[in-house]
Formats: structure tokens, sequence, C-alpha cells
């Protein structure tokens, strides 16, 4: 079925309705997304008489307070985690890009020593994962028990990252290192000089997933990390949460009440998303563009 201009419909001009319609939905797509933030940045700054007359939750603080924030970074762990918690995030994603590129770029080129064995076991790895108790027991043969190294090179390499970082330098057209090659150019140079250039937007994309999960990543630290001086922030938001308090060492300033737990859990919460929300912006072009290219070139 076509407009009166010839036009798919589709392709035509939507009417008022279609375009309130739309409006309407996406006014309420971004009300349920903003929404709990709104919530979590509010009970964190409410005080305590704000949050027992709103139920446990403030929607908008009549009066701001960070009491919260003060008792968190005053006299506690939290500030030495969150230094942990980004040391180990921005070493542990430079650390598993540099391995995931160069392994889907050794990948990615036929004729390669042992292409097809070595991408076969990489695409092995997708379906047979390894279990909990042989990767501690590795952990601990390597000498990485109680150290930062134990959050950063288990999980350094991933078969999908892998795959997808390869899918998107094959699409990449053979005559560039063809052109190169007759140049001159070797192999590393090549690398450096066509494919991690033409592959940012990608890199961007898989950059920001590790950097999510060694953030988020929990369970590890638990498993390895004995020494509370070394627990990065998810492990002491854990045990604010189930403790209900931060450090045994946590004081409250002379002459003021401690803070309502609600808002010490929120506060926390804030904390532990800021970073990210900081650093998706700067990689919001690329994710957009390697995103899209992927679904193309799949």
């Amino acid at each position: 079925m076509s407009t009166h201009a010839g036009r798919p419909a589709w392709q035509g001009k939507p009417k008022p309705v279609a375009l309130a319609l739309k409006g309407l939905a996406l006014f309420m797509i971004c009300a349920v997304v903003i929404f709990p933030f709104l919530t979590v940045i509010s009970t964190s700054l409410a005080t305590k008489a704000q949050i027992d007359a709103n139920g446990g939750y403030v929607i908008w603080p009549t009066s701001v307070s960070f009491e919260a924030y003060r008792q968190i970074f005053d006299g506690t762990g939290v500030a030495r985690s969150l230094v942990v918690s980004i040391l180990v995030t921005v070493v542990g994603t430079a650390f598993s890009l540099f391995c995931t590129v160069l392994a889907a770029y050794g990948l990615s080129r036929h004729g390669s020593l042992f292409q097809r064995g070595l991408l076969s076991f990489t695409l092995l790895t997708l379906l047979f994962a390894p279990g909990m108790i042989p990767v501690y027991l590795m952990v601990k043969q390597l000498g990485m028990l109680n150290t930062y190294w134990s959050l950063i090179i288990p999980g350094a390499v991933s078969a999908f990252n892998i795959v997808i970082i390869r899918g998107f330098i094959q699409a990449i057209p053979q005559e560039l290192f063809d052109a190169a090659r007759i140049d001159g150019a070797g192999e590393w140079r090549i690398f450096r000089a066509i494919v991690l250039p033409l592959s940012k937007a990608v890199i961007a994309v898989v950059g920001l997933f590790i950097a999510v999960g060694y953030w988020n990543n929990y369970f590890g630290p638990l498993l390895y990390l004995t020494d509370q001086d070394k627990w990065p922030l998810q492990l002491v938001m854990r045990s604010f949460v189930l403790q209900n308090h931060v450090t045994s060492n946590s004081a409250t300033a002379p002459g003021a009440s401690a803070p309502p737990a609600q808002s010490v859990q929120m506060a926390l919460v804030v904390i532990a998303t800021l970073p990210i929300l900081c650093a998706y912006p700067f990689l919001n072009k690329h994710m957009s563009k390697g995103m899209l290219t992927g679904a193309i070139k799949g």
C-alpha cells in the first residue's frame, strides 16, 4: 500500500496522531528510565525526617543534606575501595582490549600460524566454559590469591568479544591490506595504521562492556580477596547492605545525627554508578556507529 505521492506508507509523512502517540511513548519510556535514578539521588540527599515522612524513599527533597556522602568518605574504606575499583577497571580494560584485539586480528587473517585450530579452540570455549573450582585452583596455583591480578587476568579474554571484533576486522576491504603490503608494511604496521583506526567504533563498544564487567565484578573479589583493605567498591557495598554499616570505624561529626540507612545505601549506589555514567558520553558516538555497523555487517 502506498501514499498519494507514490511512496510506500512507511516513507510517508506521519500523521499528527501518530506523532502524538510516538511522543507519548517516548515520554513514558524516559520517565520509566529517569524515575529510578531521580529517586536514588533524591533519597541519598534527603534528611531522616523527609525519608520517614515519605515512607522510605524521596522523589524530590525539600532540603538537601550531604551527611550520607560525608559519612561514607569520612573515616571509612569507601574512598580506598573506589580507587581500587577504578584502577582494576582501567588496567583490566586496557589489558583485556590489548589481548582481545590482537587475538581477533590474528584469527581474522587466513593463513596465519595455526589459525584454524586456534579459531576452533576459541569457539569451543563458548560451549564449554570452565567451572568455578578449576578457575579458583588455577588462580591459586599461579599465586594470584589475594592480589589484584586475580581480578584482572581470569576474565581478561572472552571468546565472544574476540568473535565480534574478528568479524569487524574481516569486513575491512582486503585491498587495503594488499596495498599496505605492496608499500612494504609488515603485520604490526598494518595493525597499527589500518586495523586500529578503522576499528575504533567496535573497540569502543567492546571496551565499554568490558569496563562495566570489571566495575561490577563482585563474585571474583569475594572468592580471591581475603584482605579487606583490597576490597573493591562492590564488596564494600555488600558489607554495608548485610551489616547495615560501611565499616566499623565510620564516625559521625559531634552534634550531628547519623544519616538514615536508606540515604547511605542510595549514596553508595550513586557513587558506584557515577563513573560509568561519566564515561558513557565520551563513547556514545563510537558506540552508535559500532553497534550499527555490527548489526549491518553481522
